[in-house]
């Protein structure tokens, strides 16, 4: 059985590994600001990609991404804001969720594209 780091961990290569396949390029993991952390930031397309990963064995109380509360989301739009700013980001921004559903043997991504909004 895996500790919540680890499997944390797990869930971030699986979610990079499939943005990877469908065209995403990773610019980074990890980016922390202040009490914030974007898990990845991709680039697809000329867009900036701020991702937020969620691992859940199971659904029985709601699905994985129903977990990203707006108090997560306005950290992530704090952190997302100072990336940009560092970066000199010029084009658009948005925010996606990989949702994981079921263990490390037997598990569903799925990809949540612009899932909320702040800019």
């Amino acid at each position: 059985m895996m500790n919540t780091h680890n499997k944390g961990m797990l869930g971030e290569d699986l979610a990079s590994a499939y943005l990877k396949k469908h065209g995403y390029g990773i610019m980074a993991r990890n980016f922390f600001y202040q009490k914030a952390e974007i898990d990845i930031v991709a680039c697809k397309a000329d867009v900036l990609v701020i991702v937020e990963v969620k691992w859940r064995k199971s659904d029985i109380h709601g699905k994985p991404h129903v977990f990203v509360t707006p108090k997560k989301r306005k950290l992530l739009a704090r952190a997302a804001q100072q990336f940009i700013e560092r970066h000199n980001w010029q084009g658009e921004t948005r925010f996606d969720i990989i949702s994981i559903l079921g263990d490390e043997n037997n598990y569903t991504i799925q990809h949540i594209k612009a899932a909320f909004y702040f800019f």
